[in-house]
């Protein structure tokens, strides 16, 4: 391809409104081009590298035995209600009625679409296992569409779902999927983590979250330095602490706080750490029902886990008028004794080793010392509540501790077992003619959005340094001076041997300055660079020019061919 007749409009300045190096960069290399928030043109050099992320997407899914098909954007309404995900889906799915008055959807996702079209056409247990995906644009109307195509409301998704005749089989199903994922990030390139993770609103009974790690990332994940265990913070296990047992219990006080309604006040007022108290906060789950739940002060809780346990479907802080209720003090103040309605009192793992603490007594302005568990209160339960911590040990190995990183969620599985299959009615005749309910698993990838979180992981202050098997070209040819006919006739000769040797090329023959050339190849983040000037042609040479590690070599033109034609080959062979 000839620079000078493809489409690269790239620009010097950082536009004002992109907040994340991968949007400042796509927007600077010509790549996307807003058109209302959330909603981007991928222009041609954008286009090509979402292409090249497809293509392997597409390889690993045929490898892994999915079948490709493509479903409708717009979907009816029906379908929603059937599921129950009308009403709970909140403003996010995009609804329109058409001239009838028929309702429908912008589809942010399909499990209803492909699960209507099984149970109309898999009607026995010798159909199965089979998995179907897609290629789609998808709509969500995000409040707060940001960060590019990180965070926008149409977008580009792989999505694929299995259908199997039980539990043990969806899970094969699912474990396929999970590999087919794990080649998919890793023929990319990418450094990246696959973790435990809620299911959400999609449900289903386990999941995993292919994460890219940024330090822009928007999620915390963790992982163990000494085995494979590795978890979305939102899930991550905490591990209990040992009980301590030789502490002698103290009598019980109630002593004055005055105006002291923050666990750090409290401790810093009592000359205690902030790991001598108890944190009491109150939930509501939007229906009028209330828990209490009670952790370590130096903890936080993880409502996550705590809806989780709950089995509710949403989650928020209660009123200050249902904890004055409930406690009879205000906030600041509250703890697990002398309540003034029942109320369900859920402590976590962490306080069952406490011994001594400093609790709200449920009282304006006091608290209790050296209360004890069993001899003070009693929680109804215990439950893992809180987030982990960087070195906390690892809930799977005896020796690990937890570590902390910045993901990009890129990529998710689910097992989702029989949630939609139930409801839309899916069945199957099984071998003895009886009838069962599919178990489903789906999987999804974001193109647009892996190919951003490529350029968060790989960038410097120059632009973009693609991974070659995403990069919109595998090599740039840069000829120094176009006026100088031995120049452009050495620059055009190693263009057309490249290309000829299946090397995707960028022939930079613009009159422009080199300082020009040069940036803005570095910008559009091409992995590997030749430059033809007079001076190295003198001497048989051409410079190569790795963007990743900034090496510069020079070689005899057929040694750099050569050269290329290895670094592209290595990075795009696909193992078994």
């Amino acid at each position: 391809m000839l620079y000078s007749r493809y489409f690269i409009p790239t620009v010097k300045e950082t536009p004002s409104d992109a907040e994340v190096i991968s949007h400042q960069l796509m927007l600077r290399a010509g790549m996307i081009r807003k058109l209302a928030a959330g909603i981007y043109n991928y222009l041609p050099l954008g286009l090509r590298s979402i292409r090249k992320f497809e293509s392997i997407v597409r390889e690993e899914m045929n490898r892994a035995d999915a079948i490709e098909m493509l479903m409708p954007s717009v979907q009816p309404a029906e379908l929603w209600q059937e599921s129950g995900r009308w009403q709970f889906y909140g403003k996010e799915l995009l609804r329109f009625k058409d001239r009838k008055d028929g309702e429908f959807c912008m589809g942010p996702t399909h499990e209803e679409v492909i699960t209507d079209m099984v149970r109309r056409e898999i009607k026995s247990y010798r159909q199965m296992p089979v998995n179907f995906y897609q290629i789609q644009t998808k709509f969500r109307d995000e409040i707060r569409p940001r960060f590019g195509l990180m965070r926008g409301r149409e977008f580009i998704m792989k999505d694929a779902y299995s259908f199997d005749v039980d539990s043990s089989a969806a899970d094969q199903s699912y474990e396929k999927m999970y590999n087919a994922y794990q080649r998919i990030f890793e023929r990319c390139g990418l450094n990246f983590r696959a973790v435990e993770a809620d299911t959400g609103s999609i449900g289903g009974s386990s999941s995993h979250e292919f994460m890219v790690l940024a330090d822009s990332g928007e999620d915390a994940i963790v992982s163990c330095d000494a085995c494979r265990y590795a978890a979305n913070v939102e899930k991550a296990e905490a591990r209990p602490f040992q009980a301590v047992t030789s502490t002698e219990q103290l009598p019980l006080q109630k002593t004055a706080t005055p105006d002291m309604k923050t666990i750090a006040d409290v401790a810093a007022f009592l000359g205690l750490t902030a790991d001598k108290t108890i944190k009491t906060l109150v939930y509501s789950s939007g229906s009028g029902e209330h828990v209490m739940a009670i952790l370590r002060g130096d903890h936080e809780l993880n409502e996550i886990k705590l809806k989780n346990s709950l089995g509710w479907d949403e989650i928020q802080m209660a009123t200050e008028e249902d904890i004055l209720s409930i406690t009879g003090s205000p906030v600041g103040f509250l703890g697990p004794l002398g309540l003034k309605e029942k109320v369900t009192v859920i402590a976590d793992l962490a306080v069952q080793t406490m011994i001594n603490v400093v609790i709200g007594a449920n009282e304006k302005d006091m608290h209790l010392v050296n209360v004890n568990l069993g001899r003070d209160f009693v929680p109804d339960r215990f439950v893992d509540l809180r987030n982990v911590e960087a070195g906390d040990a690892c809930p799977r190995c005896e020796s690990g501790k937890l570590e902390m990183w910045r993901g990009i969620e890129v990529g998710h599985v689910f097992k989702l077992g029989t949630k939609y299959s139930q409801a839309l009615n899916a069945t199957y005749l099984d071998a003895d003619g009886k009838e069962q309910v599919i178990f489903m698993g789906c999987y999804g990838i974001g193109i647009g959005r892996t190919v951003a979180a490529a350029i968060e992981q790989n960038h410097d202050e120059n632009g973009i340094i693609f991974p070659l098997p995403i990069a919109p070209f595998h090599c740039s040819v840069v000829a120094l001076n176009t006026k100088d006919k031995g120049v452009m006739a050495a620059a055009e000769e190693i263009y057309l041997k490249l290309e000829k040797l299946g090397i995707e090329v960028l022939f930079d023959d613009r009159d422009e300055r080199p300082g020009v050339k040069f940036k803005d190849n570095d910008l559009i983040g091409i992995p590997l660079r030749i430059v033809v000037g007079s001076k190295g042609l003198a001497d048989g040479n051409v410079e190569l020019k790795i963007r990743k590690t900034g090496e510069v070599l020079l070689l005899p033109i057929e040694a750099a061919i050569e050269q290329i034609r290895q670094l592209v080959a290595s990075a795009l062979t696909c193992e078994d």
